[in-house]
């Protein structure tokens, strides 16, 4: 007789479905391999579990990015060529209680925590530092950026680091030369592309190019399936190498990525927008949210189905937190800048489309006692996840998970 299958990979499978099974099968394994990576690539479990009745529910609504971790937060270039550090993904954007980013944020921090070397204590103190620069951040009801000048620690470091980083080595990394034009080189993270996805992609960019002042600078070279992160692992993304500005050194490459609905939507309630697009949803949160947009980013529509066209940057980065493991208070700095970020961006985007006010933000933060109900609340449920994990990496080792069709 077939064992049963654990409920948790079912919903897994369930939430799936549809995807495109060699890249899916990629994000199962890379979910078996860890906790922390298993949480990133689970999102939607994360509120599919979220408890119906919850104190938390009552903070005021606000544009959350919906799947905040510690890796979710980066450098990257601005549409201004200046590089930020800020929230960088915004696939699950939507309007909910600002206590649900933050609650899920702490959540990480707990579950990375023996990843990057930090005892149960020492995750709770990183993540009683984020809660306090967050609320203090909202309590302070003004809006700032985080930028070479501004940063500190651990993320200055980061910043200075990658200010000389040049498109050049990136083209460089990403492809190869052939008789002085060059292709996408494929591996790890670029998969050939089929005939027919290579069709819609080029029939996409001659339709878009057609709207720009430079059409020549679209005119592409080479498409590639892109494989990168975890989470939307599965979903139609290609990464395309354009002309730019000439062959071979001033070539562009450009990430198009298909929009799902926001994992969040079920649970969020009917108090949402209606957007043109999940793509249109996607680009405007981002856009309210940071202190700048990066270069290229636009809302577009390929084949009917909405996708998110962006440059691929030299400069996007994450801190690589195991590396301070021991230098706590080097951590402790990371995680006050990554809570008064998270403040600013929900500040910065208040009064649109139904999100609180600043004032009441304001208020929000000085409140007392939803700061002890969060923590606690992240240190259960990441018992939670690594429970889950378990049992969903020893289904991956058995065999049992087959991608959905």
């Amino acid at each position: 007789m077939k064992a049963r299958t654990p409920e948790v990979v079912d919903r897994i499978l369930r939430f799936n479905a549809g995807r495109e099974s060699e890249r899916v099968a990629l994000k199962y394994a890379a979910m078996a391999g860890g906790a922390f990576r298993f949480f990133r690539g689970s999102c939607h479990l994360f509120y599919e579990d979220w408890p119906r009745r919850s104190a938390l529910d009552a903070a005021p609504r606000t544009w959350i990015s919906g799947d905040l971790h510690l890796e979710n937060f980066g450098t990257y270039k601005g549409d201004d060529r200046l590089t930020y550090f800020d929230v960088n993904d915004f696939d699950e954007a939507i309007l909910a209680p600002c206590t649900w980013e933050a609650a899920r944020f702490v959540t990480s921090v707990f579950v990375a925590a023996p990843e990057i070397g930090v005892s149960d204590p020492g995750a709770a103190g990183l993540a009683r530092a984020y809660l306090e620069a967050y609320a203090g951040a909202l309590g302070d009801g003004k809006a700032r950026r985080v930028e070479r000048q501004t940063a500190e620690g651990m993320v200055q470091d980061l910043l200075l680091t990658l200010e000389g980083r040049k498109r050049r080595a990136l083209l460089d990394g990403r492809t190869e030369s052939r008789e002085g034009t060059r292709r996408l080189r494929l591996g790890k993270r670029a998969l050939p592309a089929t005939a027919a996805q290579r069709r819609a992609v080029t029939a996409f960019f001659r339709g878009f190019a057609r709207g720009e002042d430079d059409p020549r600078f679209f005119r592409i070279l080479d498409v590639a399936r892109r494989v990168a992160g975890t989470g939307s692992l599965g979903v139609e993304r290609f990464v395309v190498l354009v002309e730019g500005r000439g062959s071979p050194d001033d070539n562009y490459l450009l990430d198009l990525k298909e929009a799902r609905p926001s994992a969040l939507r079920p649970r969020a309630g009917a108090r949402q927008p209606s957007w043109r697009s999940e793509a249109a949803r996607v680009v405007a949160v981002q856009e309210r949210m940071q202190a700048v947009a990066p270069a290229f980013l636009h809302a577009v529509a390929m084949g009917g189905r909405p996708f998110i066209l962006r440059e691929l940057q030299p400069t996007e980065d994450r801190l690589d937190l195991a590396r301070a493991a021991g230098h706590v208070g080097r951590v402790e700095k990371v995680m006050r800048t990554m809570g008064r970020v998270t403040a600013w961006g929900e500040l910065r985007s208040g009064g649109r489309q139904g999100s609180a006010i600043a004032d009441e933000l304001i208020a929000f933060g000085g409140r007392a006692g939803w700061r002890a109900e969060l923590l606690r609340y992240g240190r259960e449920y990441a018992r939670k996840v690594r429970s889950d994990w378990r049992q969903f990496s020893q289904a991956v080792a058995a065999g049992a998970l087959t991608p959905h069709p």
